[in-house]
């Protein structure tokens, strides 16, 4: 089971059974799960093997009411119509080249013919025994796909006499299958690859604190992992000793390694570079974050895009067609073009391979998992071929401000002393108050000045205002403009200075005793260094870049003017965010939405494409959005829109060639000038040539992760 056309054979034998609740096709794993009560099961697979196939259970799940099933076993030689070696297929390549030279320097003699005959015939079963049996299958339930076109032309050929050309053809078919079959593989296993970046051994500290190496599988949450420099991380968890540079390309799609430490979080599949590291497991081998791209990608490989449902529409009609054009060559031409019966049927054997629709129907899906394959490796996780390709539609893209644009962490911008006081003590008392509080403006001003003070006394918040002590047996408060002007403090200077800084979307605290104010701390949220291109790439892009947040109007059109936005929308409850992504995509049409996943839900769902923003690991960005920034930068926003552009471009470009090789060579049969190796070679050429084309996208992703973004 490769492609879609074998996916609907399948879909087709199982459509009169009843008792089956869902069926979930994996192709680029080559499984199938059957969703069906439990009698249905052993009828499910005598109707798939009847339709050719031959299923194989992947595991055993006695109490589920869910049976996979896979075909051939992995490593196994395989593609649509055949199953064996690369020697098997040599030997038939053999044996087609001998009957071929008997026929053009052995006498016209019986011995001769039939040796000729019996060595062609050798060949065909070698080379073609499992298209025969798939095509008989799809015969008798009055079906026209590949094995059944190519066995009817095979035997028709045999039988007027052109056995060593029957020979030689099925025999350059089964081969170039092959090796299609293994340029579609490339992409799969692109994606199958990611999961192997996770070592199968970690090595665990023990409960008698010795170490020794565990297979990962039967690594529990909580057990202390150790890793040395040079080596992969092979489980998520948390760093509880030591510091290094983690490479987090293979997840993240970030070139330059991140300095990791005590507290910060590691991922399975990446490197630590440097430093000795112990990190606590916080996950189990099958729920890491990398184990989750691999089950996002792969459910992502079986949705089909809307050039795909095009493309499958019309080969269902292409084939049909050509096959209808193939019998009335053969029983027209000798009226129309005084052509013999002999020269008739053998166009019209050449246009049945010219009718197989392969090159036409594998153009979508391995360009399509190209894409998915090269986005995720620059970080970028797109859950399916729909978002994919329709990216490229997007005319304005919603920008949530706070952990989007902005870093969503408080920082201390500016401090300066007041009223006379000196900075030394302006710097203690701050320290002493904001010591004690978990607020994160309080956070940041400690951070920012870094000084130490005497424990506050009598300490205690004052909500939605901020914090009160005892210092040095002085009462003093840290809180914001409505807590100084309740307590009478406020000056008409110092009304400027909080307007300035307000202005410039900053939150002002106010260090002040009970006569006057002694020091004010600017925080703010600063802006991302990415975000400013990233903004500057979505206008390239001639996509409108609006942002939407609850901050204050002030704040957002001051971080706005900053990212070089000029349409930015203050105080915005979540349902107001819904209400601008409708009036948006009325005013420019599709419109995507960049949040973090969780708080603008609402607005990423009306959205036509959704963004997470979630940074990886984030388990609900992960589910709610149709794409998913793995490394929270903005920028990937736009690449995603270029990559959508690019696929889309590689898809038509791929049907193009497909249908244009097809176009030529079925004039030239009418009119007599292809022959039957013509037609093969025109068939497999084209569907390697689409496939190379598809596989661009990913040799253009190695390049550019590496030398920088998409272009």
């Amino acid at each position: 089971m490769d492609c879609s056309a074998e996916e609907a054979e399948i879909r087709r034998a199982l459509e009169p059974l009843d008792g089956i609740r869902s069926l979930g096709f994996q192709l680029g794993a080559r499984t199938l799960s059957i969703d069906a009560i439990e009698s249905v099961y052993p009828l499910a697979l005598a109707a798939i093997r009847n339709a050719g196939f031959d299923p194989k259970p992947v595991t055993s799940k006695a109490d589920s009411h869910v049976a996979p099933l896979g075909g051939h076993a992995e490593g196994d030689e395989h593609a649509h119509g055949f199953s064996g070696g690369i020697s098997r297929l040599v030997v038939a390549l053999v044996c087609a080249t001998g009957a071929e030279l008997l026929s053009f320097f052995a006498p016209d003699q019986t011995p001769w013919k039939v040796a000729g005959l019996v060595i062609a015939g050798l060949a065909i079963w070698l080379a073609g025994l499992d298209t025969y049996k798939k095509g008989v299958a799809a015969l008798m339930r009055g079906k026209l796909n590949i094995n059944a076109l190519m066995s009817v032309a095979v035997t028709g050929a045999f039988v007027i006499g052109q056995w060593p050309e029957a020979a030689m053809v099925m025999a350059l078919y089964a081969i170039a299958e092959l090796i299609e079959a293994k340029a579609v593989d490339r992409a799969r296993n692109a994606i199958k690859g990611l999961l192997e970046l996770a070592p199968e051994e970690a090595l665990v500290r023990g409960s008698s604190g010795d170490w020794s190496l565990v297979p990962v599988a039967a690594v529990a949450i909580g057990t202390t992992v150790r890793i040395k420099p040079g080596e992969r991380i092979p489980l998520d968890g948390t760093v509880t000793k030591g510091s290094g540079a983690i490479n987090q390309a293979p997840v993240t799609g970030e070139s330059i390694p991140v300095d990791k430490g005590p507290g910060d979080q590691v991922f399975a599949g990446t490197i630590n570079e440097t430093g000795e590291l112990e990190f606590r497991v916080t996950v189990l081998s099958s729920n890491t974050t990398l184990a989750r791209i691999m089950q996002a990608v792969e459910q992502a490989q079986g949705t089909r895009a809307p050039t795909q449902r095009f493309v499958d529409r019309f080969a269902a009609i292409y084939t049909p067609a050509v096959f209808a054009i193939a019998v009335a060559v053969a029983l027209l031409t000798p009226f129309l073009l005084g052509s013999t019966w002999m020269e008739s049927l053998y166009k019209a054997l050449v246009l049945l391979v010219i009718a197989c629709p392969c090159a036409l129907v594998i153009s979508t899906p391995v360009t399509v998992v190209s894409g998915l394959a090269a986005g995720a490796r620059r970080g970028i996780l797109i859950k399916g071929g729909t978002y994919l390709e329709e990216a490229r539609l997007l005319k304005s893209m919603a920008l949530d401000k706070t952990g989007t644009i902005t870093e969503g962490k408080p920082k201390l911008v500016q401090w300066r002393v007041w009223g006379g006081c000196d900075e030394a003590t302006a710097q203690t008392l701050a320290a002493s108050l904001a010591m004690r509080s978990d607020h994160p403006v309080s956070k940041a001003i400690v951070s920012g000045i870094k000084a130490q003070g005497p424990e506050a006394q009598n300490f205690k918040a004052l909500p939605g205002r901020g914090v009160e002590g005892m210092v040095n047996g002085v009462r003093l408060v840290l809180g914001n403009h409505r807590l100084i002007h309740e307590q009478g403090l406020c000056s008409p200077d110092l009304e400027l200075e909080l307007s300035i800084h307000e202005e410039q979307g900053r939150t002002v605290a106010l260090l002040a005793d009970d006569s006057r104010v002694l020091a004010l701390f600017a925080v703010a949220d600063t802006i991302r260094e990415s975000s400013r291109q990233a903004v500057a790439d979505l206008k390239a892009l001639g996509v409108a870049p609006v942002m939407l947040t609850g901050d204050n109007t002030a704040t957002a059109r001051a971080i706005a003017a900053q990212a070089g936005i000029e349409d930015a929308r203050g105080d915005l409850l979540p349902e107001a965010k819904l209400d601008a992504i409708k009036e948006m995509q009325t005013r420019y049409g599709a419109t995507g939405m960049a949040g973090d996943g969780i708080n603008d839900a609402p607005a990423l769902a009306q959205a036509d494409i959704g963004f997470a923003m979630g940074g990886a690991g984030t388990d609900i960005a992960m589910e709610a959005a149709d794409v998913v920034i793995m490394n929270d930068n903005l920028q990937r926003v736009a690449e995603t829109v270029k990559l959508s552009r690019r696929t889309y471009a590689v898809l038509w470009q791929n049907i193009t060639l497909a249908l244009g090789i097809k176009s030529v060579f079925l004039v030239l049969a009418v009119f007599g000038t292809a022959t039957m190796w013509m037609a093969v070679f025109a068939d497999m050429g084209a569907s390697l040539l689409v496939v190379a084309n598809g596989l661009r996208l990913l040799r253009e992703a190695r390049v550019e992760s590496s030398s920088g973004p998409l272009r």
